[in-house]
């Protein structure tokens, strides 16, 4: 049985599933590997993410462990049968395995929910804005390079589109829309690229406002990934060394209840085309347009 050298975040999530399971259902690996004859050091490779499982398996351990849950099981199907190919895997010799776990991820959701405090959401950023980003960030990046991350990230961006709209919130502090990043243009640009983003029926954009005050919620950016069925998501939450991959079921409590507070203390949607009346309060719209005119 050959063993995978490069575990995917698709892959060490099944595994995790499958190891949840097991323990809910009060099994030791060797007697969860009895119910579909199949040894312990196999079941034990499966759980790490180490070698696949076929459907069949799958679906025989899962009913065994006494998982009745045909949405949860279809998507744990899915995660196994998955060839975790797409537009991603030509990047596979210029990007980390992280960063195209990433686009697997969003490729496969249905919900994005992010929180951002001093940047743009990169799903929402203009092609200027991160040419901008990505040469202060990396200073002795070739114009090559910078360019291969713009595709990557525009790719990224395909999933706000018409052909795979998913259901999209974000949360954006008022700082990231004054941190000037290539200029006073770029800044214009990309403010008005969130008004029109905003028109779109599935995308929802609200801006915290500075006089919200401090709360400890407000330091750490982080993005919501959903797949439709619940305890599925997975949270990306950055960290000073690395991205963090959670999706265990505090976590998930955790960030999403962060972010419906987060929802809550900011000021309504941006609604571009709404009548005249309704931005009698003030509104994420209003601030957009307020620090258009100052730039």
């Amino acid at each position: 049985m050959a063993l995978r050298t490069l575990i995917t975040e698709r892959q060490r999530r099944l595994g995790v599933e499958l190891k949840k399971l097991r323990l809910q259902a009060g099994l030791s690996i060797a007697e969860g590997g009895k119910l579909i004859e199949m040894g312990a050091p196999h079941l034990s490779h499966i759980e790490a993410g180490r070698t696949a499982i076929p459907t069949d398996r799958l679906r025989g351990l899962v009913d065994a462990y006494g998982c009745k849950s045909e949405p949860y099981i279809d998507e744990l199907v899915s995660m196994a049968e998955s060839s975790g190919k797409g537009w991603w895997s030509t990047y596979r010799k210029s990007f980390p395995q992280s960063t195209l776990d990433l686009a697997e991820l969003e490729s496969r959701t249905t919900r994005v929910q992010t929180y951002e405090t001093l940047l743009i959401p990169g799903l929402l950023q203009t092609e200027s804005y991160m040419r901008a980003l990505f040469r202060s960030g990396l200073p002795d990046a070739s114009p090559e390079e910078i360019e291969q991350l713009v595709r990557f990230r525009r790719a990224r961006q395909a999933i706000l589109g018409p052909e795979q709209p998913v259901t999209f919130q974000a949360v954006i502090h008022e700082a990231a829309l004054r941190m000037e990043v290539g200029g006073a243009q770029v800044m214009r640009e990309q403010l008005i690229e969130l008004i029109r983003v905003s028109m779109n029926p599935h995308v929802t954009i609200q801006l915290l406002p500075f006089k919200v005050g401090v709360r400890f919620w407000h330091s750490t950016p982080f993005l919501i990934l959903g797949v439709g069925v619940p305890g599925l998501e997975t949270v990306v939450a950055d960290h000073p060394s690395a991205n963090l991959r959670l999706g265990d079921a505090e976590s998930i409590t955790r960030y999403e209840s962060t972010f419906s507070d987060l929802s809550q203390s900011a000021l309504p949607p941006v609604v571009a085309d709404a009548a005249p009346e309704l931005h009698e309060q003030r509104d994420s719209w209003g601030l957009l347009q307020h620090i258009l005119y100052t730039l």
